[in-house]
């Protein structure tokens, strides 16, 4: 049964990846980004990770997605150009990497789970058990990625003011 629910889930977020992809609204892509999310979310609890489910949830399809509307939005992308337009040989080459990554992915469905595994100390799974779940992810997050994180925030932070400055010339 849960084979069945994560092969519906994986269709779900692979279809809404490739309409998100295809699509020439950009508010249509970021909604069909959206149900991509939530999808990979569906797919995390099926793994037992519902902590990183709920971040996905919370950041990506929340935070993230809102900022995307934001600057299309403010960017007044909701119509597409005359350059916006795929021809045949564009969509030739899509399909043709789309086969090539396939093909790999296929190989990596038919090969056997590997046996039990046994973790090694420090690792994900026994940092859970002595710390808990958000104390093993907040911890190294905190600590030892703590500028990287900020840096990160501070990127979004200027693609924002750079999203504001370039609508502001428009107006």
């Amino acid at each position: 049964m849960t084979a069945i629910i994560f092969w519906v889930f994986a269709a779900i977020a692979v279809g809404s990846a490739l309409l998100c992809v295809t699509r020439r609204s950009p508010i249509a892509s970021a909604l069909w980004l959206v149900l991509t999310l939530f999808a990979l979310a569906a797919l995390f609890v099926i793994l037992d990770a519902q902590f990183i489910a709920v971040l996905q949830v919370l950041v990506y399809a929340g935070a993230i997605m809102v900022l995307f509307l934001f600057v299309i939005m403010l960017l007044n992308l909701g119509r597409a150009g005359p350059s916006d337009r795929k021809g045949a040989l564009a969509w030739a080459v899509a399909g043709a990497l789309g086969a090539g990554l396939l093909v790999p992915l296929a190989g990596l469905a038919r090969a056997a789970p590997p046996a039990a595994i046994q973790l090694p100390e420090g690792t994900m799974a026994a940092l859970q058990q002595q710390q808990g779940l958000v104390g093993a992810v907040a911890r190294p997050l905190f600590e030892t990625y703590l500028v990287p994180f900020e840096i990160t925030s501070l990127l979004l932070l200027a693609a924002i003011v750079g999203a504001v400055v370039l609508a502001k010339r428009k107006l």
